[in-house]
């Protein structure tokens, strides 16, 4: 079965389904973007949703479901080198050109004093696109879907917690990636929670 580029035909999960609200109605023909965040700098609750809030003000942008929050460690460097990470992933829809939605990522991040001088280095935030529609694209600006949101559990954690029926496109079902890669370093901290923006 071919699925339709047009996105009122898309299967929307139940847990979206619940959260769409009136705000939909200021969006005309939106579509559906996975935000990936990470902190592990500072007040790193604090910042996750201080970039969320800054999502939801974003116009044409409505934020539509937050995950958990996850305590990972850092990737691709010393676990004792750097702190721990809290990861979250984020739904919303949105009327603004992937080119532009990757900009106001750029601008939380640097609103939030993100600094970039080290590959995998500690951060106060960052704000990655996972996937935009279906989009497949190798734009070195912006690969769609990013690079490896396959391969990382913790992208592939929150994100099936949040759809867990999601797709990341050309690589397929997000809950049979994740069943490849495992779940392990990627630890679920009930006691915090992300509110979803009024």
């Amino acid at each position: 079965m071919k699925t339709s580029s047009d996105p009122t035909v898309q299967p929307v999960p139940a847990s979206v389904v619940e959260q769409v609200d009136a705000a939909d109605v200021t969006l005309s023909n939106p579509k559906r973007a996975v935000i990936s965040l990470g902190s592990n700098l500072g007040n790193r609750l604090e910042t996750l949703q201080g970039a969320i809030d800054a999502l939801e003000d974003t116009p044409g942008l409505r934020v539509k479901a937050v995950s958990p929050v996850y305590e990972t460690e850092p990737w691709g460097v010393d676990p004792d080198a750097q702190p721990a990470y809290f990861n979250a992933v984020v739904l919303i829809k949105t009327t603004l050109p992937p080119a532009s939605l990757l900009e106001r990522g750029h601008a939380i991040e640097e609103a939030f004093e993100r600094v970039r001088d080290e590959r995998w280095g500690p951060r106060t935030i960052d704000v990655d696109i996972l996937a935009y529609q279906d989009v497949v694209s190798d734009d070195p600006r912006l690969t769609l879907p990013h690079p490896r949101a396959h391969e990382r559990a913790f992208v592939l954690v929150p994100w099936h917690d949040v759809d867990p029926s999601a797709e990341v496109p050309g690589r397929g079902p997000v809950a049979e990636l994740l069943a490849g890669v495992g779940s392990e370093g990627v630890a679920l901290r009930a006691d915090l929670e992300l509110r979803l923006p009024e």
